[in-house]
């Protein structure tokens, strides 16, 4: 066993409902065995009753739970920065051209392996990603994330109108090639599968009902898809399932929506709607960077709080501006301050929540994953800036931890992620660098 001594902090319960849920250890341990934590609480009490075990000493930064990022596209991290343009242009101009290129087996593999590093070397641990439209491509992704042990969760995205021709299917080839990926990949070490119609806009009532086959023959899948991101988009759906009563109900009649459903976006929602998801029990996957680059709106979080909508943080790469889940809290925050009384007032202990546990919850693995308690794996990043940092004086000089956390959400990057684990296995390390001095005027 090791023991690792840290400051650490980690959400057990939802802040949304206990004030006390921000739990703080500022000399922290975690005795780990096998890559389970099998004790939690303070390093004195920890290294009293275990007193031969290894130590780890990781103090000098903030360790949190491994990141879980909700929504975030493998085809398109090399499109990240697409801005100035409004959904559906977007995906045009950028994101289209992109994702038709991952036909190619050579491309696809290089993608893969940018994708799988961009995450983990920004303290992410888990993700549920949209996949390729090509399912060679999404078999590569998986070869990917099970060599490096990054828990995913994905799957093929499948469309038949409104796209590039080369990205168009059927619904008998949605469903055999979507039944061929879950039988490979399907609970195969940490990978998981998503049933992925891409949105209602380009996804027919064939291929919604291709879907929903996939999910009544293999029930323990998940499912993903965007719902109510753009005006534009909201209305042309409206047109096209004259049947429907409104965006969700698209999913809801065809059957896809339960307790592992996770839909991106849902800015644009009725109360209607809200109630849907509520009853179904799925969550809302709030992707700020990406709402705010491409001006599809605030969204609500209030309102699906009242309701009883579970909700969590997604990167949504490459709509979104990288795959740093600090800049989506800090966003989620600065969005909800804006809009005044219709917003929530959030707190670090809520956006460590919204990065972490929530997350878990959304993919129903808060029982593995997604803070620090006991019989939880092993699964955290340490953020520790570099030497002569800014960073590195913001945290040094903070008046407590919490106030340490609220820092690291604002002004943290990429950078600052020393160390990451996933079930106790480090998959990432940073390289350090000589610091430049500054030059003497």
């Amino acid at each position: 066993m090791t023991l690792y001594r840290a400051t650490f902090l980690h959400t057990p319960v939802n802040p949304f409902h206990h004030s006390d849920a921000l739990k703080i250890e500022d000399d922290g341990g975690l005795l780990v065995q096998n890559g389970q934590i099998r004790e939690s609480g303070s390093f004195a009490d920890l290294k009293a009753a275990h007193p031969t075990e290894t130590v780890e000493d990781l103090r000098g930064g903030l360790l949190l739970p491994g990141f879980i990022d909700t929504h975030v596209h493998y085809p398109q991290v090399r499109v990240i920065g697409g801005l100035g343009v409004p959904l559906l242009d977007w995906l045009d101009k950028y994101a289209l051209p992109e994702e038709a290129r991952f036909g190619d087996s050579a491309h696809a593999a290089t993608v893969a392996r940018e994708f799988v590093s961009g995450l983990i070397s920004s303290g992410t641990t888990t993700a549920l990603v949209f996949g390729s439209h090509f399912a060679s491509a999404v078999d590569t992704l998986f070869q990917e994330t099970e060599q490096v042990g990054l828990r995913t969760v994905a799957g093929q995205v499948v469309s038949d109108r409104m796209l590039r021709p080369e990205l168009h299917t059927t619904p008998e080839r949605a469903y055999s090639e979507g039944k061929a990926l879950i039988e490979k990949w399907h609970g195969k070490g940490e990978n998981r599968y998503a049933v992925t119609p891409r949105f209602s806009l380009s996804a027919s009532e064939g291929i919604l009902e291709a879907c929903a086959a996939l999910m009544k023959e293999f029930p323990g899948v998940h499912f993903t898809s965007h719902s109510n991101e753009n005006l534009k988009e909201v209305q042309t759906v409206r047109q096209l399932f004259l049947k429907s009563r409104d965006y969700i109900d698209t999913y809801e009649q065809a059957g896809l929506l339960g307790r592992r459903s996770v839909l991106a976006h849902n800015v644009h929602m009725t109360d209607r709607e809200l109630g849907a998801m509520a009853t179904h029990n799925c969550t809302s996957a709030h992707c700020p960077c990406s709402n705010s680059a491409l001006g599809s709106g605030f969204f609500p979080l209030k309102r699906h709080l009242a309701a009883g909508v579970r909700v969590s943080l997604g990167t949504d790469v490459g709509g979104g501006t990288g795959f740093s889940m600090l800049k989506e809290g800090l966003q989620a925050y600065f969005m909800q301050q804006l809009l005044g009384d219709s917003g929530v007032p959030l707190e670090p202990s809520h956006l460590l929540y919204l990065a972490t546990r929530a997350g878990a919850e959304a993919l129903e693995m808060d029982g593995q994953i997604g803070d620090f308690s006991a019989g939880k794996a092993f699964d955290a990043s340490l953020f520790q800036p570099p030497e002569g940092s800014t960073m590195q004086a913001v945290l040094n000089n903070a008046h407590s931890t919490e106030r340490a956390l609220a820092s690291l959400f604002a002004g943290g990057t990429q950078a600052d992620v020393k160390r990451v684990w996933i079930g106790g296995k480090e998959v990432f390390t940073r390289r350090e660098t000589a610091q430049a001095e500054p030059v003497s005027a």
